[in-house]
């Protein structure tokens, strides 16, 4: 298995601190740096950064949402990043959701799933090198009604970019399946990911006719070690209200993808409750809700051997790549469960 991590390029108190965890990362061994978007800073000006800062780790934009940016400036800004890192960037696209796009951004969110996948269509057309043609239910380039004839950028791609999409629908995955390089996902519970997440995955594959082997399955966690016992439970008790606001806070009042995702693993009954006293303002009854279950199985929290054995069980379910969020109070502790993080996957992954 490769390891990864997805870091904000404002996190950390400091770009310099955030800055200075990208190039010792690399020293670590870590194989990939995933830079996300969200609501706050751009992804691509960071990665340009570090692209100069690294010099053998793979970099990603994780995510950059479709349909803020038009699908060929998505392609200007991935062809750019990887000729300058010299092929070492990855597109991480997803199709965010109604608060960031409509509530940010002021773009509808409306068929995100054609957005995307004609996205991708025309990331690749310009990547190829090509004239850029298309017309779609989404897009249509040239814009028709003018004088406009199709056109081709100026430069080229030294590289091949490779396409990630961050997907948990079921309808996201069957996309993710047929026309990805690589699958960023979360909120995975490796017991139930057969029916929630491969199985739409291997339709898309199928569709596509592919197989598992031509997708990078990337899936995230936090990753922290607990001494003992008692310090193990007040890490998970920590962590409740944080998972609590991903099950009741994240998207709008009607869309929740990690609400259904946490559903669709065997949790259904207590993500709704979660969600509707989150949205009624009890924060804390919301986290009351969480289980210590809920949180062990979808992080990678424990003592040493329990995140051992937890990183043998994201293999045998088809982990690739293992995408790890560091706990730690400052940039030395987020670097040591880091490096001792990267030590456990390469040692599960020997022994397979």
């Amino acid at each position: 298995m490769r390891t990864a991590t997805t870091i904000e390029a404002s996190g950390l108190g400091s770009w310099r601190r955030q800055a200075d965890f990208v190039a010792e990362a690399e020293k670590l061994g870590l194989d990939i740096c995933w830079v996300a978007e969200a609501w706050g800073s751009d992804a691509p000006s960071a990665l340009g950064y570090y692209a100069a800062r690294t010099e053998r780790m793979l970099l990603g934009s994780g995510v950059m949402q479709v349909g803020t940016r038009t699908p060929v400036s998505l392609a200007q800004t991935a062809i750019t990043l990887s000729n300058l890192s010299q092929g070492r960037f990855l597109l991480g696209l997803g199709p965010s959701g109604p608060q960031v796009m409509e509530g940010l951004h002021g773009v509808p969110f409306a068929r995100p799933l054609a957005r995307v996948r004609e996205t991708v269509e025309i990331v690749r057309q310009v990547i190829d090198g090509g004239k850029i043609d298309h017309c779609g239910e989404e897009y249509r380039i040239p814009l028709p009604g003018g004088d406009a004839v199709p056109m081709r950028l100026s430069m080229r791609a030294e590289h091949p970019v490779p396409i990630y999409l961050a997907a948990l629908s079921p309808a996201m995955l069957r996309l993710t399946g047929e026309v990805a390089d690589g699958w960023l996902g979360t909120s995975f519970v490796p017991e139930g990911a057969a029916d929630a997440y491969f199985g739409p995955l291997d339709e898309g594959l199928a569709r596509g006719g592919r197989a598992r082997a031509d997708l990078d399955v990337c899936q995230g966690a936090e990753v922290a070690f607990a001494p003992d016992e008692e310090a193990l439970g007040a890490m998970v008790a920590g962590r409740k209200k944080e998972l609590a606001f991903s099950l009741g806070g994240m998207g709008s009042a009607s869309t929740n993808f990690y609400n259904r995702a946490y559903s669709r693993q065997g949790w259904a009954d207590v993500a709704a409750e979660v969600r509707q006293r989150w949205q009624a303002g009890d924060r804390d009854g919301a986290a009351a809700l969480v289980t210590d279950d809920m949180v062990l199985a979808t992080t990678l929290i424990g003592t040493e051997s329990m995140v051992r054995d937890r990183l043998r069980v994201w293999r045998d379910a088809g982990v690739d790549t293992v995408r790890l969020y560091p706990a730690g109070a400052d940039l030395a502790a987020r670097l040591d469960t880091l490096g001792r993080a990267i030590e456990l996957v390469h040692e599960v992954g020997e022994r397979a």
